[in-house]
């Protein structure tokens, strides 16, 4: 057995360990809540010279599956995490990489899919990778993650498949245990040997097509070999436990019992709820019931067998699945469990519970009235557990405050936002006699009278530009406006059931398709008005999406602008993903620390350039596109006044603001209006609009004799402090000049209407 060292860690930190152990390439990943600590660890790594693993942040995780399989072709090997719906977003890439036979592994800490948006952990996402084509293993210990992403590599390059090791999201994920690590890396680099590569790609001397067209009878054959290749794999499998074991002392079987040889009633679950099944089985053997309990390591290929010899001898087998099949009467690995006995032909009755949704916590007195009710001969052979506790705590909860009381469910709680009470006449757009919009009013005091669509009170950090933004927004939009949020923290912090901040007609897609979506609702609500089914009259619809949103939803916007639909697009840029802990967005400056961007001796931080969307979305041909700071505010409303006239007489509008966030950009609430005012006199965030395709530059710090250097915003904010250090000096010169020539290429656009 080899030396090995203690680790006080959670279930991420020993994946980023045993990643980092491996030697991996390269990785391409996305930030996505509960799987984003591994990145961000190996990030920390990474900048303090520990690995020289190539970390390539994609816009979503589609694009990172495709990175991961173009580094995979290419030899490499590979690393990528996911979670949840950032699974399903890259599900489509999966078949690809298993069908050409290209070894990986990827950790799926497994969370709750949307909709509606839940990020607790349950099972319903890794369910979805059963018909991928690879091989999962399924850990339910910290120390198992360690374990089997070492074992799942050496699995990988064997059989020529990508393996998936999954764990449960923050129960496994973000729990610290102690847990073992080999004390050296050849120890587990020597483990799973040197890579080969059967078909080399870059060969010039021999090139090979991967991904070919396939025709009858040759995708069966693909098939089949992929189905050969799965069936080695199972083969394979119990000799990689037992040669881990002999080199770890810790041994693995596909499947793991408790108690369960001479038991009555089983309890069969799933990752982490293991633990509590074990701690139930022992309170019942103590009353004297001989309960039991199992689990799978492998989920892919399934283990038919193991879980028959385990449960043979039971009474009564109860499956607890954290997902459901819906219409299937029971979660997947209930039906699996049911194939597998049935295959055997047993006589075990069979019992399936789903529970634990959501991340709901499972304890081991649940354990206990799970098992006693699969004693019950009168109970049905599926049902949901712990449903009536939670009907009988919602009938008996008290309702809050003196304005819920006698109040039906269908009452509205606000007046209704009509247009007859929003439209004050506080800010006039007309077509000027050039064909361009021209603003009246707009002012400050006068736009204060238009009533709030967002309701005071939110989840908000102090100082967040977000709600400020979006009120600046919508105080210059005074016909009726329907919302729709991207995920990010603009709808975390204003929708948390049973509550909701808004006053006017919501919705809620997630941040790749927001855009799609808008448009799909805008077109019917057109529809509906020509046929009369509705209302006549002027609607403003609204898509309010963070820099995240824009990145990984940007084939969307993009797509949704080309096709001219009258809407809004709004971006509140921050210049991070936030919502999940702050790592890069390609908004991010360069130079800008961050949770996957970090500084150490060898990384001073991001390593490219902000994206310029305003100019992306000027491209497209749209009529309108502006940039707005809340510094500016007379600027801002009469802005997106703009906006909303174009959106409901000509087509796409896209607008966006610089938004401050305090906790990420670390500095304090107080100073922000400040800090967002330099990034525009720096023209970092030049003001101008792009109408019709005429640029106009609306404010000038040259000529405003208030332009100030670049590293003068940068130091005003902690995550570009460390920038004002002279080993830094050329980042900052280069940030400078690129900042200088694209502010300098919108004065020549604005001199020349051309352009």
């Amino acid at each position: 057995m080899e030396k090995q060292v203690m680790e006080y860690a959670s279930g991420n930190e020993m994946a980023t360990i045993a990643i980092k152990q491996i030697g991996y390439d390269l990785m391409g990943y996305y930030p996505i809540t509960p799987s984003t600590q591994i990145a961000e660890g190996l990030d920390t790594m990474k900048a303090g010279g520990e690995t020289d693993l190539i970390m390539i942040a994609a816009e979503g995780e589609h694009s990172a599956a495709g990175v991961c399989y173009g580094a995979c072709v290419g030899g490499g090997r590979v690393i990528n995490a996911t979670s949840a719906n950032g699974l399903l977003y890259a599900l489509e890439q999966f078949p690809v990489q298993s069908g050409t036979r290209y070894p990986m592994v990827m950790n799926v800490v497994c969370r709750t899919i949307s909709g509606p948006l839940s990020i607790k952990g349950d099972h319903s996402d890794i369910m979805f990778m059963l018909n991928a084509g690879w091989p999962i293993l399924f850990a339910k210990t910290a120390q198992e993650v360690y374990d089997f992403n070492i074992i799942a590599l050496k699995l990988a390059e064997a059989v020529r498949l990508p393996v998936v090791v999954a764990y449960d999201g923050f129960f496994t994920s973000h729990q610290k245990r102690r847990c073992m690590r080999f004390e050296r890396e050849e120890t587990v680099r020597d483990f799973i040997g040197a890579k080969k590569e059967e078909y080399p790609f870059l060969d010039f001397e021999h090139p090979i097509t991967v991904g070919s067209y396939m025709n009858e009878p040759d995708l069966i054959g693909n098939r089949y070999q992929l189905h050969l290749a799965m069936e080695e794999a199972a083969k394979r499998l119990p000799g990689l436990f037992e040669a881990y074991g002999k080199l770890s002392g810790r041994s693995y079987d596909k499947v793991e019992g408790y108690c369960s040889e001479d038991a009555d009633t089983i309890l069969l679950t799933l990752g982490s709820s293991y633990e509590s099944a074990g701690e139930a089985v022992d309170e019942l053997r103590r009353k004297g019931k001989k309960a039991g309990t199992v689990t799978a390591h492998v989920l892919r290929p399934f283990p038919y067998e193991e879980i028959y010899a385990l449960c043979k001898n039971a009474s009564n087998l109860l499956v607890a699945d954290r997902q459901d099949s819906y219409g299937a009467g029971g979660g997947n690995l209930s039906l699996e469990v049911r194939a597998a006995m049935q295959r055997y032909k047993s006589s075990v009755r069979i019992k399936s519970l789903v529970y634990g949704l959501g991340g709901l916590d499972f304890f081991a007195k649940d354990a206990v009235r799970m098992l006693e009710w699969a004693e019950n001969p009168d109970t049905p052979d599926f049902d949901y557990y712990g449903v009536d506790e939670l009907k009988i705590q919602d009938a008996n909860s008290e309702k809050s405050g003196n304005e819920m009381q006698n109040r039906s469910d269908d009452e509205p709680f606000f007046a209704p936002l009509t247009a007859g009470r929003t439209k004050i006449g506080a800010t006039m757009v007309t077509e000027s006699e050039s064909g361009f919009a021209q603003v009246t009013g707009g002012t400050l005091n006068a736009t204060a009278a238009v009533p709030k669509r967002i309701a005071p009170g939110h989840g908000a950090c102090p100082g967040c530009g977000i709600p400020v933004n979006i009120n600046l927004l919508l105080r210059a939009i005074e016909d009726p406006v329907v919302l729709l949020f991207q995920t990010g923290c603009g709808m975390i912090v204003t929708t948390s059931y049973p509550r909701t901040s808004f006053k006017v007609p919501y919705l809620h897609n997630l941040f790749q398709n927001g855009a799609a979506t808008l448009s799909g609702l805008a077109e019917i609500c057109y529809r509906k008005q020509k046929n009369g089914e509705i209302p006549p009259g002027d609607i403003i619809f609204v898509m309010v999406s963070g820099d995240g949103g824009m990145d990984i939803g940007m084939g969307s916007a993009l797509g949704t602008a080309l096709r001219g639909h009258r809407l809004i697009l709004f971006e509140y840029d921050n210049g991070g993903y936030m919502n999940t802990g702050y790592q890069l967005s390609y908004s991010t400056p360069k130079g800008a620390r961050s949770a996957t961007s970090h500084v150490g001796k060898n990384q001073y931080g991001k390593t490219f350039f902000h994206k310029d969307m305003p100019q992306m979305m000027a491209a497209t041909g749209i009529p309108y596109v502006a940039t707005m700071a809340e510094s500016n505010p007379v600027d801002f409303i009469k802005k997106a006044a703009k906006a909303a006239y174009y959106a409901k007489t000509t087509g796409t509008a896209y607008v966006k603001a610089l938004s401050a966030c305090p906790l990420n950009w670390n500095d304090t609430p107080a100073t922000e209006r400040k800090v967002i005012a330099s990034a525009v006199d720096c023209c970092y965030f030049p003001l101008y609009e792009v109408e019709k395709g005429k640029t106009t530059l609306n404010y000038n710090p040259e000529q405003a004799g208030k332009k100030i250097p670049i590293l003068d915003w940068l130091s005003m904010m902690g995550r570009t402090r460390h920038l004002q250090k002279e080993e830094y000096r050329e980042v900052v010169e280069e940030l400078q000049s690129e900042v200088d020539r694209r502010f300098a290429r919108l004065k020549a656009k604005s001199e020349n209407p051309i352009l």
